[in-house]
């Protein structure tokens, strides 16, 4: 099973990703927790390429590189870990360009649509996870060491990439599954493993 979370910076995906994959591990499955971008050496390098802020890249090259690092990602990590039985989740997948290369950054959405059909598997059950603008900037603001440059961008980015979110989720609501990302985290971890239970075969 394929299981990815998205959602806008603050949101906590990443612990929440840390929490659901130990839950997941704790039934007795197999489980693999990774991120996007990155989760393949190959990947990790473009990473670093794309949130250190050093060059300003045109929006057709950053999209090519969100997919080529995903690319990477695939073929080492997530199919590998697929056939061999293992639930993936996976901080951030392809949701993630569309949110904020074509919705934030105004990039070709058409072209973003018609890379992420080519993708040799998509996810199963994403978890959306929102919380209010003042909640992410004070999130942000509160985090140690420097900002990477999504992190940077102005309010209005950050309104964009939730629009982005919404408006995928409400194109496929079989797949995503909302989640209050407010409140303390074992309280969203509670949510976020009713979602999860309902689905797992």
């Amino acid at each position: 099973m394929f299981i990815t979370l998205e959602g806008g910076e603050g949101a906590g995906k990443s612990t929440q990703a840390g929490l659901l994959a130990e839950r997941l591990t704790s039934t007795g499955r197999s489980v693999l927790r990774t991120r996007e971008p990155g989760g393949a050496p190959g990947a990790e390098l473009l990473r670093r390429l794309l949130l250190d802020g050093a060059m300003a890249w045109s929006p057709a090259a950053e999209i090519h590189l969100h997919f080529a690092a995903r690319a990477e990602h695939l073929a080492r990590t997530v199919l590998p870990a697929l056939a061999a039985g293992t639930v993936v989740v996976c901080d951030r997948f392809a949701d993630s360009t569309m949110a904020y290369q074509g919705y934030g950054l105004g990039a070709d959405r058409a072209l973003i649509a018609a890379l992420t059909r080519l993708l040799p598997v998509q996810p199963a059950l994403t978890l959306l996870l929102h919380i209010p603008p003042e909640t992410a900037a004070a999130r942000i603001a509160a985090r140690p060491g420097s900002l990477d440059r999504y992190e940077r961008l102005d309010a209005a980015f950050h309104a964009r990439v939730a629009e982005g979110y919404e408006a995928l989720a409400a194109a496929e609501p079989s797949r995503f599954v909302r989640i209050d990302g407010e409140g303390d985290m074992p309280g969203i971890a509670a949510r976020i493993w009713s979602a999860v239970a309902a689905r797992l075969p």
